[in-house]
């Protein structure tokens, strides 16, 4: 048995090599400055040159909130002009909760099944600022959605999120075209 003495040498160094990793792994978690109970620091964006850019470029009235405390953050914005207009805008609600506006000029449903990720058509519709609004309740977003018809030229608009309909309706009552 001329080479067992090589590997059981072979495999223990193996072994205190994985036992001095853990180790210094371990020493370093202990180190490093860490609060799991504190909440992720959330980049607020500024979207006004976005919107006045977007309202310039859209085939229809981009809708954008006036008024909302400043406890809402925005934390995304995008207008993508060769792909049906399409206009998004997230918001990180007062309790944590993400909320989104999108709007486009594609196919009314492909358009809101990405929109709400995947939710269902209800029978419950809310009636907000002389508009219909149909509810959409999902897996991962609930949504508000305005179906397309000849004030909006052609446009849907989806107000979708984590929140619940009472901060949905907020953000719908809060958008404005101009």
């Amino acid at each position: 048995m001329a080479g067992t003495k090589g590997k059981q040498q072979t495999v223990r160094d193996m072994v205190l090599s994985l036992g001095l990793i853990v180790l210094a792994g371990m020493v370093m978690y202990l180190f490093v400055p860490h609060d799991d109970d504190q909440e992720p620091d959330i980049q607020r964006v500024d979207y006004r040159i976005e919107v006045i850019t977007a309202r310039r470029a859209a085939a229809y009235p981009v809708a954008a909130p006036q008024g909302l405390p400043q406890t809402w953050k925005a934390t995304s914005v995008r207008f993508d002009g060769q792909e049906h207009d399409t206009w998004h805008l997230g918001f990180h609600a007062p309790d944590g909760e993400y909320v989104t506006v999108k709007q486009s000029t594609g196919k009314r449903i492909p358009f809101i099944e990405e929109a709400t990720q995947g939710a269902q058509e209800t029978e419950v519709t809310e009636e907000i600022g002389g508009r219909t609004w149909v509810r959409y309740t999902g897996g991962r977003y609930d949504a508000l959605v305005l179906a397309a018809d000849d004030d909006t030229r052609g446009t849907t608009t989806v107000v979708a999120g984590t929140g619940s309909f009472d901060q949905l309706a907020t953000m719908v009552k809060a958008l404005r075209t101009s």
